[in-house]
């Protein structure tokens, strides 16, 4: 998506990296970026806004669920491999095995 207006951040590295500012996990000095390409791009700010709201009702209402012990650490586990620059196994490393049917 672009507002076909020239910035000096890109329309398309802004929605590459929205989650990255909406949850504060970039420097200092990209958010100042960000937050002055908000400042002159509505089509972006809008984008903003909306992934803003989303992230606040699905806090509201799905906040306050307990996660599983075993869940968190497993997730936690798998983003651990990942930041190690391990591979992460492309099956489903939390299913349970399953039977596998016998040929006939």
């Amino acid at each position: 998506m672009s507002c076909g207006e020239p910035h000096e951040t890109d329309c398309s590295e802004v929605l590459d990296h929205l989650y990255e500012f909406l949850d504060h996990e970039m420097p200092d000095s990209d958010c100042t970026k960000f937050e002055q390409h908000f400042e002159e791009c509505s089509p972006c700010l809008e984008k903003y806004g909306l992934e803003q709201a989303v992230k606040k009702l699905v806090k509201r209402c799905c906040g306050h669920d307990d996660v599983p012990t075993d869940l968190r650490s497993k997730v936690m586990g798998r983003i651990e491999m990942i930041r190690s620059g391990h591979s992460v196994p492309e099956h489903d490393v939390t299913a349970s095995p399953q039977a596998t049917p016998q040929e006939s």
